[in-house]
């Protein structure tokens, strides 16, 4: 490997040839500001604050590439001066309403101007003008307090291949907008909100539902359920200073308890419920050879992509709901019978790690008997807010569990919120059904990890091999369904996330900062924490949860039955590709 030699603030290193002067001067513990840059994402040089002095010049080191000899000054008087200035200009047109702002506290821009010692902003004159667009179920985008960084577009384009949105205009009138500059709904966005996790200030984030489930919660005429999603547990507590990854469980039922929820229900019941309904689809495909590859169906983001993007390939979806559409139409039918409840006076809130949920609880498509399926989505990061409003002490709660019939899951249920999870969780049970025998590991470690795409061959008890493939991260999906059509591969079932790394890094998660994301990898350390957990508990296959089995008794028969179809199974719509 070629070396290149050169002086940081007179430290001399040696670092691979193409290295930026950015990641060298972090390696070695100098800090340079960045606001535009987002590693592995990012690299516009358009935000400037990362400025350095290189001889009489001041260059945006996130994009200066280490040449032999280089001089390099990250702390002159005429950078610390010039960097004030960049993010000034920025801030003088920027909407500054930090204290209502969603991300108060956590604002790269506000991080910024306070180690800067920004205490005024002389450059007053006339803000980019812009409407927020609210069109959209799940992602508002509010252009007044866009710094132009780019990284959603780069997140957009790049990490989920989808181009919603882009550049338009140039100079001052220079925005982010869809094309055109049609509404967000109006276009081939699939609510994914990894475009707000990776902005650095409050120009994107989720439409929020906090109101609508306090109102909820203060109507004495209704009866209000919620159930939390496996990736949620991991976490939330990073919202209240607790590491990331850790396992709080206990206390976020406590906390939902706390809250006033009439039920406090756990979405992986119905992730084991899934592996049911979805492993004997598999099954049935795999006996008649129709609509091969069966592709999991419980992301929506996954699902719209599809819609949109491979029409042609939408009976290759399973036509199982996602669990929490599941659990919230068991829960308006099996559920109020058993209580005595009148189903419309059932209000079902999803506690999830993901927007495009959102959207996905309003399709007309996830209703039963003419009821919404689900009423109400609320991400991590609005249950974490309800918390605080609350003036809950969520840190010190005692741990609680949660309510049956629909509290009980299994390890195979909690690692559906890594990528890699769904698939592992369908091999165990359809190798144990198939071999009529307890499996002696459970660990299908061949889907696991973060590499873009994952392929795995399984023996089955009867002789016949599962051909599967992992994706995470649409612009990973995208490849594996071009290999599917070009006929370079062959694949029984594939399971995609939309978000890289599965759930445990939804856009409804804990908003992580550019400078934590360099130094941690977000995706493997929550991982870690579900991975936990499936070790941690009893039963770590779906088929041996015994309130699954008392459900299929008492109501669905079977997977798969009629009933099975009527609550827990549904269709797609073909939608327009632009």
């Amino acid at each position: 490997m070629e070396m290149v030699k050169f002086k940081i603030d007179g430290i001399e290193l040696e670092v691979p040839k193409g290295t930026t002067v950015l990641e060298a001067a972090r390696k070695i513990g100098i800090e340079i500001p960045t606001l535009c840059y987002l590693k592995d994402v990012n690299n516009p040089a358009s935000c400037r604050a990362c400025l350095v002095e290189v001889g009489p010049r001041l260059i945006a080191s996130c994009a200066l590439v280490a040449e032999n000899n280089m001089d390099v000054k990250t702390n002159t008087p005429k950078v610390r001066e010039a960097r004030k200035t960049v993010i000034k200009l920025l801030l003088s047109n920027h909407k500054r309403e930090c204290t209502t702002c969603i991300r108060s506290e956590n604002c790269e821009l506000q991080r910024l101007a306070k180690e800067l010692n920004i205490r005024d902003v002389e450059y007053e004159g006339e803000r980019t003008k812009g409407i927020a667009d609210y069109s959209s179920t799940s992602v508002v985008r509010d252009q007044e307090k866009c710094v132009l960084c780019g990284r959603c577009i780069s997140t957009c384009g790049n990490i989920q291949s989808v181009h919603a949105i882009g550049w338009a205009r140039r100079g001052f009138e220079t925005n982010v907008t869809p094309a055109y500059s049609r509404p967000l709904a109006d276009t081939v966005c699939v609510n994914c909100g990894q475009c707000i996790i990776a902005c650095p200030v409050g120009a994107l984030h989720e439409k929020e539902n906090i109101k609508d489930v306090w109102k909820a919660l203060n109507d004495k005429d209704k009866y209000v359920v919620v159930q939390t999603a496996p990736a949620v547990r991991v976490a939330i507590g990073e919202e209240f200073g607790l590491p990331m990854g850790t396992r709080v469980t206990g206390k976020m039922a406590a906390a939902l308890r706390k809250l006033g929820f009439d039920k406090v229900f756990d979405t992986d019941f119905a992730a084991d419920l899934t592996i049911m309904e979805e492993g004997t689809e598999l099954l049935k495909r795999l006996n008649t050879g129709k609509n091969l590859p069966l592709m999991t169906s419980c992301c929506p983001g996954w699902v719209k992509f599809v819609e949109h993007q491979y029409p042609d390939m939408i009976d290759n979806l399973s036509t199982c709901k996602s669990p929490h559409q599941m659990e919230g139409a068991l829960i308006k039918s099996y559920f109020a019978q058993k209580m005595g409840i009148d189903p419309k006076n059932i209000v079902v809130v999803s506690i999830m790690p993901c927007v495009a949920k959102k959207f996905e609880e309003q399709r007309e498509e996830l209703s039963c008997d003419g009821l919404s399926d689900v009423d109400y989505v609320l991400t991590t990061r609005e249950l974490a807010q309800m918390i605080k409003e609350a003036g809950i002490d969520f840190v010190n709660l005692s741990d609680e569990e949660f309510d049956n019939p629909f509290g009980e899951s299994t390890g195979a249920a909690v690692i559906f919120g890594a990528t890699g999870g769904v698939a592992e969780a369908a091999l165990r049970t359809i190798f144990e059904l198939l071999a009529g025998k307890e499996l002696e590991t459970v660990d299908y470690t061949a889907v696991r990890g973060l590499e873009d795409i994952k392929e795995a061959v399984i023996e089955l008890p009867d002789g016949r091999k599962i051909n599967a493939a992992v994706a995470h991260g649409l612009s990973n999906a995208r490849k594996v369904l071009e290999m599917v059509k070009n006929g370079e591969k062959h694949f029984d079932f594939i399971e995609v996330m939309a978000c890289p790394g599965g759930c445990v890094n939804g856009g409804g998660q804990p908003i992580v900062n550019a400078k934590v994301r360099e130094k941690i990898d977000v995706r493997l350390e929550r991982a870690k924490g579900i991975y936990r957990e499936d070790k941690d508990l009893p039963l770590r296959k779906s088929h041996k949860n015994p309130y699954i089995k008392k459900l299929y008794e008492e109501f669905l028969k079977e997977p798969n039955s009629e009933v099975s179809h009527k609550y827990l199974h549904t269709h797609y719509v073909k939608r327009e590709k632009y």
